[in-house]
């Protein structure tokens, strides 16, 4: 896969589909592009360029901490510069999750750059903020306090990140526990700013900026509650909401399987929103199935 070092990071990226319309899309958690990939297998089959990415910190991209903004608005600093060395925009922009979050903060900073805007499995309200932040920073924090950078590289993600990436080892290990607890500490506070706002990530006044053709497809566990996009929905001017689930499950997660065996019908939600919207691929979306 080709790597393009953006802003001094290099990021591992793949692109699906040699012409039509551009399509940004990214997963959820901090997955690698695998786990958006078969999504972006559709799209391309339906006639769409779809560019994918290990996000910083993710998959087989560096890891590169910038304290000074949120994790998700890195992200999309990134996508940015990343869609604009392959002369992708304007583009569809499009995440499940955290990448919708991150695909939400791109279209407010650069409007003029999205085309439509896909987000599916929302996150917002107190719950999924609180549970969120110990995932993504608390639990960290406690390990490298434990047992410093060694135990930071033997968890979970940063092992896989290290596998794909062995550099990653050595940037990991040349930090200084306090240094990246400080980090986390500082990405945790950022994070927890969205406990009172309508979805993580933008307040009631910059739904309502947004003005670019927007698909929301709500979660259906207690992370990505249906409310949650509904809030959106009713926030942006014009969005559609459509729903893939009767209603939420009482758990905090529900299975990826539940949604993997959901994507065609996903994909031709998509489509047809994207045809409807004047983002006109050249085949139709009857090549979803």
């Amino acid at each position: 896969m080709p790597v393009a070092n953006v802003r001094g990071v290099n990021i591992n990226y793949e692109i699906l589909g040699t012409h039509g319309p551009w399509l940004a899309l990214s997963p959820g958690g901090r997955r690698a592009l695998d786990g958006i990939k078969p999504m972006a297998q559709r799209m391309a089959g339906a006639g769409y360029r779809v560019f994918i990415h290990d996000r910083r910190n993710c998959g087989a991209s560096d890891i590169a901490f910038d304290p000074t903004q949120a994790e998700f608005e890195v992200w999309a600093e990134d996508l940015h510069a990343l869609l604009s060395r392959v002369d992708a925009l304007p583009a569809v922009i499009g995440g499940s999750s955290s990448g919708g979050r991150l695909a939400l903060l791109f279209t407010l900073r650069y409007p003029s750059a999205v085309s439509a805007l896909l987000l599916w499995r929302v996150t917002g309200g107190r719950f999924a903020v609180e549970r969120l932040a110990e995932s993504y920073y608390g639990d960290y924090i406690a390990l490298a306090r434990q047992g410093g950078m060694a135990a930071v590289c033997a968890s979970e993600h940063f092992a896989e990140v290290i596998l794909r990436n062995p550099n990653n080892r050595q940037r990991l290990m040349a930090m200084t526990p306090e240094s990246f607890i400080a980090v986390m500490e500082r990405w945790r506070a950022q994070f927890l700013k969205n406990l009172d706002l309508p979805i993580i990530g933008a307040s009631e006044v910059e739904l309502n900026s947004i003005r670019v053709p927007t698909c929301i497809v709500p979660g259906n566990d207690r992370t990505h509650a249906h409310a949650t996009a509904e809030r959106a929905h009713r926030m942006i001017a014009g969005s559609e909401l459509h729903d893939l689930f009767p209603g939420d499950c009482d758990v905090d997660l529900v299975p990826p399987e539940d949604w993997a065996v959901k994507e065609a019908e996903l994909a031709a939600i998509f489509a047809d929103f994207l045809r409807r919207a004047g983002v006109i691929a050249e085949r139709a979306a009857e090549s979803l199935g």
